[in-house]
């Protein structure tokens, strides 16, 4: 059983992603990508970058958990969801974008390096991936969730050759410089 399939667990997240968002990584995903360009969201939870996405993108939402899925479609029937493993992206639909908001670092890096390589097979020519974790060169369990930490160089040694690196940028979320968004144009 995964974290996230236990129902007291989802109720945590949601209460503890309260006041968090994507925008100004989704605005950073705006600039290599028009309007109307269909992308998939990685581990979607609530939802919240799910509706900020759809203002602008085509978006089809995924995650492992059932249960955010099971939450956001009671809200909204018609939203263009999935149930996926972003280790194996198990998906057989192409896009033009792939974004995640702190959810690879859920990965080992062997899962991570197998996870960009299927998302270049996704991806059409020229497509987008922008990716953002938590910075650092650590790895920790909390609460039986993996949490592996990145810094441009570890994350730059994780990327195939398909991709070219566009931008890798440290940001603050929580603390100061305490997270990195990597954005990448697939070869």
């Amino acid at each position: 059983m995964g974290y996230f399939d236990d129902e007291k667990n989802v109720e945590a997240y949601v209460k503890m992603a309260e006041g968090y968002d994507g925008r100004a990584l989704i605005d950073v995903l705006k600039k290599h990508l028009r309007n109307g360009s269909t992308v998939l969201e990685l581990g979607m939870g609530p939802g919240k970058d799910f509706e900020l996405l759809a203002e602008s993108f085509q978006v089809t939402g995924s995650d492992n958990a059932t249960a955010f899925l099971d939450r956001y479609r009671a809200r909204n029937a018609a939203a263009d969801l999935v149930l996926l493993d972003a280790a194996k992206m198990n998906i057989d639909r192409r896009f033009d974008g792939i974004y995640s908001n702190k959810v690879l670092h859920h990965l080992t890096r062997v899962e991570l390096k197998e996870s960009l390589k299927r998302q270049g097979a996704i991806l059409n020519n020229g497509g987008i991936v922008l990716h953002s974790l938590w910075y650092g060169d650590k790895e920790e369990e909390m609460s039986g969730l993996r949490f592996v930490y990145y810094t441009e160089e570890t994350f730059g040694e994780i990327v195939g050759s398909e991709y070219e690196l566009m931008e890798a940028t440290r940001y603050t979320e929580i603390e100061r410089d305490d997270s990195l968004y990597v954005v990448l144009r697939k070869r």
